[in-house]
């Protein structure tokens, strides 16, 4: 779903001065509207990215085993700077603790593997349309999950009212001029609908998981394990690309940079905010890849017309209803 960005994304929780210095500084108001829109734009450019990425690399639409490549080489990169940074600057290598090692696993099932698996898989069968709402519903999950099954929050009137705004947004920008086929297939919009799940679950568990072991570390190694497990998955069933020359990898070590720093924040972020207020901020990823579409991909049209700037009126009132959600013992700095 997604890094000045490498500074930021470096400084995870052993960076703080101490446990109420990290949770005054990540709960800041300022902080948290900062940082959630560098991820959501740095995950937003990599909408178009992808795309030129499959034209460098000569990757067909229907080309699964490709795709899951990679997305692997992508995210082994992603974790392998995030190690190199955390490392330089603990001046050792950074290591999940032996007994968080068994959480670093689990997030990278989740998180990586199992989001990425399903998420090509669904889109090689599933209509474009369909896979956008089912992947913008994704903040609906996200605050059902924490509130339902990890019991981390509780599940409000405004944070629904304010999911429905900012989820009517998401339609508004997808649907125009569009055909809608409400043909739900288990490979197609199951797949799609399992990847969301998946991403949902990662970011309740992320939370749980960072009370043990640093961010950074997490994010670092979930991404090497998950990306090694899928370029090798990928590979063995076939998957190759083109030598796409130094465009192609000055692309490939952007998207890696789109992953490391902006999960890594997210991340941080969650560890010390109820995941609702830091979730619906995930309305704004759609919208900012359509914008960066239109202006890298020229596809103009879309973005910039009236229900465009109307499904950023409606996210943005989403975005406002859900956050102004008083959660107890959560104060909101200024």
């Amino acid at each position: 779903m997604q890094e000045k960005q490498t500074t930021a994304a470096a400084a995870g929780p052993r960076e703080m001065s101490g446990p109420a210095g990290q949770r005054g500084f990540w709960c800041r108001t300022p902080v948290i509207i900062g940082f959630t829109f560098i991820s959501c734009f740095l995950w937003g450019s990599a909408f178009p990215s992808i795309k030129i990425g499959y034209e460098l690399f000569a990757v067909g639409s229907a080309d699964t085993a490709s795709q899951i490549l990679f997305a692997g080489i992508r995210f082994t990169i992603a974790g392998l700077m995030v190690i190199l940074i955390g490392s330089v600057q603990e001046k050792k290598v950074i290591t999940p603790h032996r007994a968080t090692w068994g959480s670093v696993l689990f997030l990278s099932l989740l998180q990586t593997i199992g989001q990425y698996f399903f998420f090509y898989i669904g889109l090689a069968h599933a209509s474009g349309v369909s896979s956008a709402i089912l992947v913008g519903a994704n903040t609906f999950f996200c605050i059902l999950v924490a509130a339902f099954v990890f019991h981390t929050e509780k599940m409000t009137v405004a944070k629904t009212v304010g999911c429905l705004i900012g989820f009517l947004g998401i339609l508004l920008i997808q649907l125009p001029g569009k055909t809608f086929d409400f043909h739900v297939s288990l490979a197609g919009e199951g797949a799609v609908l399992a990847s969301t799940l998946m991403s949902a679950f990662s970011s309740s568990y992320v939370k749980r998981a960072a009370k043990k072991e640093s961010a950074m570390t997490l994010s670092g190694w979930q991404f090497l394990m998950g990306g090694l497990v899928l370029a090798a998955g990928g590979f063995a069933a076939g998957g190759k690309l083109a030598n796409a020359g130094w465009k192609g990898g000055v692309l490939l070590l952007y998207m890696s940079f789109i992953s490391a720093a902006a999960y890594t924040l997210w991340s941080i972020l969650l560890k010390y905010n109820p995941v609702s207020r830091i979730a619906v901020f995930g309305f704004i990823n759609p919208i900012i890849g359509v914008i960066l579409s239109a202006v890298l991909l020229g596809e103009s049209g879309q973005a910039f017309s009236l229900t465009g700037m109307a499904a950023l009126v409606l996210v943005c009132i989403g975005i406002i209803v859900v956050y102004r959600v008083k959660e107890p013992g959560v104060g909101r700095k200024k």
